[in-house]
């Protein structure tokens, strides 16, 4: 009977990638934050750069955790954690584009689409904290 275990290199393909999104989206919360600001739910109290900055932080140590093996796991936990606490700020995106008449047709449904793509990320980032 075959291995149907993972090699190595497919165990850690996934929580390299997300490990990228997250390194990615985590500086661009620095160098660009007035886009995050304006993604920060309002119903949150204090400011919102605030909110910016703290996820910024929060996702470049995920992505570090994500990166090395021996905090793979926990990394992955964070990792699912962390795409259902931005959530709130993503469906706060599509409102507000929604609601933009500057906002063309394709980045509104872009906006909406995006929305279910958080489920393929939670889930790869529960198999990461699996496989470790």
């Amino acid at each position: 009977m075959a291995d149907i275990r993972p090699t190595t290199d497919d165990a850690r393909r996934p929580a390299l990638l997300l490990a990228a999104l997250l390194f990615g989206s985590g500086v661009l919360h620095f160098a660009a934050p007035k886009f995050y600001d304006s993604i920060v739910p309002r119903r949150l109290p204090g400011r919102a750069r605030d909110y910016t900055y703290a996820s910024g932080v929060a996702e470049l140590g995920v992505a570090a955790a994500l990166a090395a093996p021996r905090t793979r796991r926990l990394g992955g936990r964070l990792a699912a954690l962390l795409f259902v606490a931005i959530f709130p700020a993503n469906v706060q995106m599509a409102v507000d584009v929604g609601r933009s008449e500057r906002a063309s047709r394709m980045l509104k449904i872009g906006a909406v689409l995006r929305l279910p793509l958080q489920i393929p990320l939670v889930t790869t980032a529960l198999k990461v904290s699996r496989r470790g």
